[in-house]
């Protein structure tokens, strides 16, 4: 067989058939194949503009979020409650109707009446100490920490929904490589099951190039079921009918400028939500200090009587009211403790920004890495590619290889095609965290 490896390239200069692997030429691209349906999830890529796709599935599924339905109800009921308190300077009237009858015995004579009485009394508070505005204040505030929250829900559904996109088009293009591994493989096999049957001895190359056909096939496999989770995952939040995925490797793969990120952390939803909360712990701190100073109130009340003997009667009264407290006890501990709950919210932010700063710049520093890396692999898959050419032709035309060193090059190739999607990856999925830590990721797609 050897002796034939030798004779090749002379029958080739002089025309004389070649045996079948000989003449191997084993193709990747079947576009047939490519956007074949493997088990029930198609590999094909869409031509369509990555960035708008992905814009429309996030307003999807913000659309059908059950939790920024939620977010958003809790973001109204605290604006009425904020309404509510900041009317409370406002004079309130309440009417009162009641009806009575009475009777007695007295040396055999019995005497009843009935009356039916309507009461109106209106109140206002003159002077509370700012306990009211305190109220109104502290209202306002946690309807802006809700609505702040709001927003907040919606940056993490959409990092969210980019994230299991940007995974569902590797895992697409991972299968596609595993497709092409595999009908290399496979035409291998089929080439060496014709040289077994002249050369028995060439078995354990066979035997080793199945072994590489099914361990391409369980990647596949693998892949696959990676991809369907993925796609479950994107589902629930963007509903059954998924669009064909489109090419994404071309966005979220810029680094942007990290000091702008970094003032833009500052103006985030999250890091706002905490600073109108802090506020609001503030204003229910002079609120509860309120509470302990002396009010003034306006108030009075009409009663007008009617009897069932046809006798009637009114009266009103008006007048303005001094409290002034004097012994409250537990008054100094609720202050004490509002003010502490409002030192320890102020905490809080600056615990978030310092947090988010530095968070940042761990993602920055990943993703500038990843993207390092994935250039560094494609330099190394160019260098693949030509050994993996070279290594084919010595081992058909010339002898000078093995099927092992066949093997082993297509398997590199390969592989390193798979590490410089998962880099790309990698750095795409920094980048989106990143941006959705300061402006949001809808700012880098838009």
């Amino acid at each position: 067989m050897r002796a034939l490896h030798r004779l090749l390239p002379l029958a080739l200069a002089c025309g004389i058939a070649m045996p079948a692997w000989a003449q191997l030429r084993c193709g990747e691209d079947d576009a047939a194949v490519v956007a074949d349906k493997a088990r029930g999830v198609d590999l094909s890529i869409a031509s369509a503009d990555p960035r708008g796709q992905l814009v429309s599935l996030v307003d999807t599924a913000l659309r059908r979020s059950e939790q920024i339905g939620a977010a958003t109800l809790l973001a109204q009921a605290a604006r009425d409650d904020w309404v509510q308190a900041s009317e409370a300077n406002k004079p309130s009237v309440n009417a009162t109707v009641s009806g009575a009858a009475a009777g007695q015995h007295v040396n055999g004579l019995r005497q009843q009446q009935a009356q039916s009485q309507l009461t109106l009394g209106f109140s206002m508070p003159l002077w509370d100490a700012g306990r009211t505005a305190s109220n109104s204040a502290w209202r306002a505030q946690l309807a802006e920490a809700s609505r702040q929250g709001l927003f907040n829900a919606e940056q993490q559904i959409s990092v969210q929904v980019v994230n299991f996109s940007l995974d569902r088009g590797r895992l697409l293009l991972q299968a596609q490589i595993y497709r092409q591994y595999m009908r290399r493989m496979a035409c291998l096999v089929e080439a060496l099951e014709g040289v077994v049957k002249v050369d028995k001895g060439r078995a354990s190359e066979l035997i080793q190039a199945q072994k590489s056909q099914m361990t391409a096939e369980l990647s596949m496999e693998q892949t696959i079921s990676a991809l369907r989770s993925t796609e479950f995952r994107l589902k629930r939040l963007v509903g059954d009918q998924l669009p064909p995925s489109a090419s994404y490797a071309a966005v979220l793969n810029q680094l942007p400028d990290l000091e702008n990120l970094r003032q833009a952390a500052a103006q985030s939803a999250d890091v706002l939500a905490l600073q109108a909360n802090s506020r609001a712990q503030r204003r229910y701190a002079e609120s509860v200090s309120a509470q302990g100073k002396p009010q003034v109130n306006l108030g009075g009340a009409g009663v007008a009587t009617v009897t069932n003997k046809g006798s009637k009667a009114g009266e009103w009264n008006a007048g303005v009211s001094l409290t002034v407290p004097i012994l409250q006890p537990g008054q100094q501990a609720a202050e004490q403790a509002a003010s502490k709950r409002a030192e320890a919210a102020e905490a809080q932010v600056r615990d978030a920004l310092n947090a988010k700063v530095y968070q940042m710049s761990d993602l920055y520093s990943s993703a500038e890495a990843a993207l390092d890396r994935s250039r560094r692999i494609v330099e190394i898959l160019r260098n693949s590619e030509r050994l993996r050419a070279a290594t084919l032709v010595q081992w058909q035309q010339m002898g000078r290889r093995s099927l092992f060193d066949v093997m082993g090059a297509e398997s590199d190739y390969y592989s390193l095609r798979v590490a410089q999607l998962s880099t790309l990856f990698e750095a795409q999925q920094a980048l989106a965290l990143l941006w959705s830590l300061g402006p949001g990721v809808m700012s880098a797609l838009r």
